[in-house]
């Protein structure tokens, strides 16, 4: 094994192992990223993310995503089983964060390549990192099957499929232990599933299991999935979304949804794991 250097960051507690890999030269499979996220034999974390230079990828990016190409720095985001994502909302504004503390970028507003295409981002006042999310798409409704309960909630793309779940009573008390049991004809590649109560007025609480990961702390898309399920249709809205890992505050209108809150980098090391 070889050994490379490593940063460790979260957006409210949905931890992330990074690599720096501007070059394109690592060769990233599901065992090293599952290895890597591992949090008794390895650094620990709900994912990696891969910092590469978009032109030395190696990879032909959808349609959907070409816009990617015209950002410097390229989000490669892997959950935690390995699997690639499309993308990650929390993960975006860390890859941000660690983009500036490296020295890799001098501004307070630039773009991040994706698999659903470039996001902007920009650095706040408060240190806090905003990421354009772009349109939300919704797409009808579904429910899951959680370990002791059936929900039913909105169908929804924010690059990455999700279903949000309006749920009665406080949503420490879902028992999300399990993955849930999708509709594998809305939800062919799988899904994200969010619980949420108002437990305000603008204020949402939220869990989320993850595609991929499990139960997270928190999840960004997940974040704008439950606003945008719980805003009526063509209304724009802000949200503050709690969920265990801390807060997010979402911004909703016609052009799409904006996410903010903390991200922050918390340790710096070299693994000998890849």
């Amino acid at each position: 094994m070889g050994r490379m250097r490593f940063a460790k960051g979260h957006g409210t507690e949905n931890d992330f192992v990074i690599l720096p890999d501007p070059d394109g030269e690592l060769d990233l499979t599901e065992g090293t990223v599952r290895l890597l996220c591992d949090r008794r034999a390895g650094i620990g974390g709900d994912g990696v993310l891969r910092v590469v230079r978009t032109r030395a990828l190696g990879e032909t990016l959808a349609p959907a995503a070409r816009t990617a190409e015209r950002a410097e720095w390229f989000m490669d985001y892997r959950n935690a089983d390995g699997t690639v994502a499309e993308m990650c909302g929390n993960g975006v504004r860390v890859f941000a964060r660690y983009l500036l503390h490296a020295g890799l970028v001098d501004r307070d507003r630039f773009e991040v390549g994706t698999r659903d295409g470039a996001k902007e981002v920009r650095i706040e006042a408060s240190g806090d990192v905003t990421v354009d999310m772009g349109r939300v798409e919704m797409q009808g409704a579904s429910s899951a099957k959680l370990a002791r309960q059936v929900v039913h909630g909105a169908q929804i793309s924010v690059g990455n499929p999700h279903l949000a779940c309006e749920v009665e009573g406080p949503v420490a008390e879902v028992d999300l232990t399990r993955a849930p049991e999708l509709d594998g004809e809305a939800f062919p590649q799988g899904a994200n599933v969010e619980v949420y109560a108002e437990v305000a007025p603008g204020v949402l609480e939220m869990r989320v299991y993850e595609r991929g990961s499990g139960e997270t702390r928190s999840c960004g898309t997940g974040i704008v999935a439950a606003a945008a399920a719980a805003t009526p249709t063509g209304e724009g809205a802000t949200w503050t979304v709690r969920v265990p890992g801390g807060e997010c505050v979402v911004f909703l209108d016609a052009g799409g949804a904006r996410l903010s809150g903390a991200a922050v980098i918390v340790a710096e090391g070299e693994t000998s794991l890849v």
